[in-house]
């Protein structure tokens, strides 16, 4: 497993595979890894991939004042062996001083669906998110990019600057992969202990809630996410932020008789803050574009 530190390494790495008629395949990270990034290595291979490339890159671009840059888990030995267990091929570990260096000017900002949801509550992040994912895209050049739907504005985001950019790359949502009690794995989950970890638990819970319901055959967009509210705040130790329903497609809020929804949810466990969605009916726009 090759280890590329500069966007110029990976740009000749990906040139290179690109000579050999092989396929990319990409899974940003930003390390910490856990189960549900190395299930998008799998699901990278899946898609075709011959040659599979991860990156690991926190990103101070997307991280607000107050937020947890300085603090946010890092252990690249722990990753790059994961990583490589996994049959990755290359691992683009570039630094704050490649990705922006002095002078740096230039952002990429979505609207529409950055609006809302997490956009309102971390102003600035997906402009971070947006401008970093385009660098990483242009480095390493793949066919195919895989992120995690438990992100799922991020995904969005993701695709409409796909689209309206014309990176002509696959984008593979991939679905979340939960702890045995329903936790939405995260790499943030390892600030939770004691209570708040079994607190965290309700997030899921509100969520399957919905499911239930709308299995029985509830359709009212309202009723499945006021039910989701309503078990998530039973819940003391915890801060509701939003729960709220909308077209898994374009994330456009909906109300009244649905035939598909996402519930997306945000709270706060503690000092943690938490995310976690469903997706209820068919998604129309399938998990690639």
């Amino acid at each position: 497993m090759e280890r590329i530190r500069t966007p110029e390494a990976m740009r000749a790495w990906a040139d290179a595979r690109r000579a050999g008629g092989a396929r990319i395949g990409l899974v940003p990270t930003m390390g910490y890894l856990h189960a549900g990034h190395v299930s998008l290595v799998r699901i990278a291979r899946e898609a075709g991939s011959e040659a599979v490339a991860a990156t690991i890159f926190v990103n101070p671009m997307q991280f607000g004042p107050g937020e947890d840059f300085e603090k946010y888990p890092r252990d690249e030995a722990r990753d790059l062996g994961m990583l490589e267990a996994a049959g990755v091929d290359a691992v683009y570990l570039p630094g704050a001083g490649e990705m922006y260096p002095e002078g740096h000017r230039t952002f990429v900002e979505v609207t529409g669906v950055s609006q809302g949801l997490c956009g309102a509550a971390r102003p600035g992040h997906f402009r971070g998110v947006a401008t970093v994912v385009a660098k990483l895209f242009l480095a390493s050049k793949p066919h195919v990019a895989v992120f995690g739907k438990k992100d799922y504005q991020q995904l969005a985001v993701i695709r409409a600057m796909n689209r309206d950019l014309d990176f002509g790359i696959e984008i593979v949502g991939a679905p979340i992969v939960r702890e045995g009690d329903g936790l939405a794995m995260s790499s943030r989950n390892v600030y939770l202990s004691g209570e708040d970890r079994i607190a965290a638990r309700c997030l899921s819970r509100g969520l399957f809630r919905a499911k239930e319901l709308f299995g029985k055959g509830e359709r009212d967009a309202g009723t499945l996410v006021g039910a989701s509210r309503r078990e998530i705040e039973t819940e003391p130790r915890v801060k509701m932020e939003y729960a709220e329903g909308r077209d898994p497609d374009t994330l456009a809020p909906l109300t009244g008789r649905v035939d598909a929804v996402t519930i997306l949810v945000a709270a706060k466990v503690g000092r943690t803050r938490l995310i976690d969605n469903i997706t209820l009916g068919k998604e129309s726009g399938g998990d690639a574009s």
